[in-house]
Protein backbone atom coordinates (compact mmCIF):
# COMPACT_ATOMS: atom_id res chain seq x y z
CA UNK A 1 0.00 0.00 0.00
CA UNK A 2 1.40 3.55 -1.19
CA UNK A 3 0.20 5.78 1.60
CA UNK A 4 1.01 9.46 0.21
CA UNK A 5 1.18 12.98 0.98
CA UNK A 6 2.00 15.72 -1.18
CA UNK A 7 2.76 19.22 0.40
CA UNK A 8 3.69 22.59 -0.53
CA UNK A 9 1.78 25.65 -1.48
CA UNK A 10 -1.02 26.66 -3.37
CA UNK A 11 -0.34 27.04 -6.65
CA UNK A 12 2.79 24.34 -7.10
CA UNK A 13 0.47 22.02 -8.76
CA UNK A 14 0.00 19.70 -5.58
CA UNK A 15 -3.60 18.66 -6.41
CA UNK A 16 -2.61 18.08 -9.98
CA UNK A 17 0.16 16.10 -8.69
CA UNK A 18 -1.70 14.25 -6.74
CA UNK A 19 -4.27 13.39 -9.68
CA UNK A 20 -2.35 11.82 -11.76
CA UNK A 21 -0.79 9.15 -8.84
CA UNK A 22 -4.58 8.58 -8.24
CA UNK A 23 -5.54 8.08 -12.10
CA UNK A 24 -2.86 5.89 -12.64
CA UNK A 25 -4.01 4.00 -9.90
CA UNK A 26 -7.33 3.49 -11.19
CA UNK A 27 -6.29 2.69 -14.21
CA UNK A 28 -3.91 -0.21 -13.04
CA UNK A 29 -6.78 -1.53 -11.26
CA UNK A 30 -5.49 -0.59 -7.65
CA UNK A 31 -8.19 0.39 -4.92
CA UNK A 32 -7.49 4.31 -4.69
CA UNK A 33 -8.61 7.57 -2.54
CA UNK A 34 -7.48 11.03 -3.25
CA UNK A 35 -7.97 14.05 -0.51
CA UNK A 36 -6.92 17.50 -1.29
CA UNK A 37 -6.69 19.96 2.15
CA UNK A 38 -5.81 23.73 1.14
CA UNK A 39 -5.59 26.51 3.01
CA UNK A 40 -8.20 29.45 2.33
CA UNK A 41 -5.49 31.31 1.10
CA UNK A 42 -5.35 29.09 -1.94
CA UNK A 43 -2.69 29.93 -4.38
CA UNK A 44 0.14 31.13 -2.16
CA UNK A 45 -1.40 29.43 0.97
CA UNK A 46 -0.43 25.74 2.01
CA UNK A 47 -2.18 22.77 0.60
CA UNK A 48 -1.24 19.35 0.63
CA UNK A 49 -2.91 16.24 -0.98
CA UNK A 50 -3.76 12.29 0.49
CA UNK A 51 -3.32 9.90 -1.96
CA UNK A 52 -3.28 5.94 -1.41
CA UNK A 53 -2.75 3.17 -3.88
CA UNK A 54 -3.88 0.05 -2.73
CA UNK A 55 -4.16 -3.59 -3.75
CA UNK A 56 -6.94 -3.92 -0.45
CA UNK A 57 -9.70 -2.08 0.63
CA UNK A 58 -9.21 1.27 1.72
CA UNK A 59 -10.43 2.35 5.53
CA UNK A 60 -9.74 5.94 5.49
CA UNK A 61 -8.45 8.29 3.02
CA UNK A 62 -6.29 10.12 5.18
CA UNK A 63 -2.83 9.60 5.18
CA UNK A 64 -1.37 10.75 8.78
CA UNK A 65 2.24 8.62 8.15
CA UNK A 66 2.89 8.69 4.83
CA UNK A 67 5.25 5.74 3.43
CA UNK A 68 6.04 8.35 0.73
CA UNK A 69 6.44 12.10 1.32
CA UNK A 70 6.73 14.99 -1.73
CA UNK A 71 7.56 18.04 0.00
CA UNK A 72 7.67 21.12 -2.10
CA UNK A 73 8.74 23.49 0.60
CA UNK A 74 10.44 24.28 3.64
CA UNK A 75 7.28 24.78 5.87
CA UNK A 76 6.01 21.30 4.84
CA UNK A 77 9.48 19.90 5.38
CA UNK A 78 9.25 21.43 9.26
CA UNK A 79 6.02 19.81 9.41
CA UNK A 80 5.20 16.59 7.88
CA UNK A 81 9.10 15.29 7.96
CA UNK A 82 8.90 13.62 11.46
CA UNK A 83 6.01 11.77 10.28
CA UNK A 84 7.15 10.00 7.24
CA UNK A 85 6.89 6.21 8.29
CA UNK A 86 9.98 4.09 8.94
CA UNK A 87 11.51 2.67 5.87
CA UNK A 88 9.10 5.27 3.56
CA UNK A 89 10.71 7.55 1.07
CA UNK A 90 10.57 11.12 0.91
CA UNK A 91 11.75 13.25 -1.71
CA UNK A 92 12.25 17.13 -1.82
CA UNK A 93 12.27 20.50 -3.94
CA UNK A 94 15.85 21.01 -2.83
CA UNK A 95 15.63 23.80 -4.95
CA UNK A 96 13.37 25.47 -2.09
CA UNK A 97 14.33 23.28 0.66
CA UNK A 98 17.91 23.93 2.07
CA UNK A 99 17.38 21.23 5.15
CA UNK A 100 18.10 17.51 4.65
CA UNK A 101 17.36 15.02 7.34
CA UNK A 102 18.99 13.57 9.97
CA UNK A 103 16.78 10.62 10.13
CA UNK A 104 18.77 7.47 8.89
CA UNK A 105 14.99 5.17 9.22
CA UNK A 106 13.76 6.36 5.65
CA UNK A 107 14.90 7.20 2.03
CA UNK A 108 15.79 10.96 1.63
CA UNK A 109 15.88 11.98 -1.51
CA UNK A 110 16.32 15.69 -2.96
CA UNK A 111 16.42 16.97 -6.80
CA UNK A 112 16.59 20.26 -7.16
CA UNK A 113 13.19 20.09 -9.60
CA UNK A 114 12.24 23.70 -9.49
CA UNK A 115 15.52 24.49 -10.67
CA UNK A 116 15.51 21.71 -13.13
CA UNK A 117 12.50 22.94 -14.58
CA UNK A 118 13.59 26.81 -15.15
CA UNK A 119 16.43 26.24 -17.12
CA UNK A 120 14.78 23.43 -19.03
CA UNK A 121 11.62 26.43 -19.93
CA UNK A 122 9.61 24.46 -18.13
CA UNK A 123 8.91 27.18 -15.24
CA UNK A 124 6.04 25.60 -13.15
CA UNK A 125 6.46 22.07 -13.98
CA UNK A 126 8.19 21.19 -10.83
CA UNK A 127 5.47 19.16 -9.90
CA UNK A 128 5.85 16.92 -12.48
CA UNK A 129 9.92 16.51 -12.40
CA UNK A 130 8.97 15.37 -8.78
CA UNK A 131 6.45 12.48 -9.89
CA UNK A 132 9.02 11.85 -12.35
CA UNK A 133 11.81 11.02 -10.17
CA UNK A 134 9.40 9.31 -7.48
CA UNK A 135 8.36 6.77 -10.63
CA UNK A 136 11.88 5.99 -10.93
CA UNK A 137 13.05 5.94 -6.99
CA UNK A 138 9.89 3.87 -5.93
CA UNK A 139 8.96 1.73 -9.18
CA UNK A 140 5.43 2.65 -8.04
CA UNK A 141 4.40 2.60 -11.87
CA UNK A 142 5.55 1.92 -15.25
CA UNK A 143 7.48 4.72 -16.82
CA UNK A 144 5.51 4.59 -20.17
CA UNK A 145 2.23 3.74 -18.18
CA UNK A 146 2.71 6.65 -15.90
CA UNK A 147 3.72 8.77 -18.73
CA UNK A 148 0.73 8.06 -21.42
CA UNK A 149 -1.51 8.13 -18.65
CA UNK A 150 -0.46 12.00 -17.89
CA UNK A 151 -0.25 13.17 -21.45
CA UNK A 152 -3.50 11.63 -22.46
CA UNK A 153 -5.18 13.50 -19.64
CA UNK A 154 -4.23 16.26 -20.74
CA UNK A 155 -4.10 16.57 -24.56
CA UNK A 156 -7.10 16.83 -24.92
CA UNK A 157 -8.05 20.31 -23.56
CA UNK A 158 -4.27 21.60 -23.42
CA UNK A 159 -2.14 20.14 -25.99
CA UNK A 160 1.02 22.16 -25.69
CA UNK A 161 0.78 21.62 -21.65
CA UNK A 162 1.07 17.90 -22.61
CA UNK A 163 4.31 18.28 -24.56
CA UNK A 164 5.88 20.13 -21.33
CA UNK A 165 4.07 17.72 -18.78
CA UNK A 166 5.77 14.75 -20.73
CA UNK A 167 9.35 16.89 -20.89
CA UNK A 168 8.92 17.37 -17.20
CA UNK A 169 8.52 13.85 -16.58
CA UNK A 170 11.50 12.82 -18.60
CA UNK A 171 13.41 15.13 -16.34
CA UNK A 172 12.70 13.79 -13.25
CA UNK A 173 12.81 10.59 -14.05
CA UNK A 174 16.41 10.53 -15.70
CA UNK A 175 17.97 13.06 -12.66
CA UNK A 176 20.70 11.18 -11.16
CA UNK A 177 20.92 12.94 -7.52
Amino acid sequence: MYKILLAGFGGQGILFAGKQLATAGMKADKNVTWLPSYGPEMRGGTCNCSVIVSDTEIGSPLVDNPNIFLCFNLPSYYKFESKVEKDGIMICDSSLISEKSKRTDIKALYIPATELADKAGLSGKANVVILGYLIKASKMFDYDFFKQLMVDSIKEKKPALAEANEKALVLGYNYEG
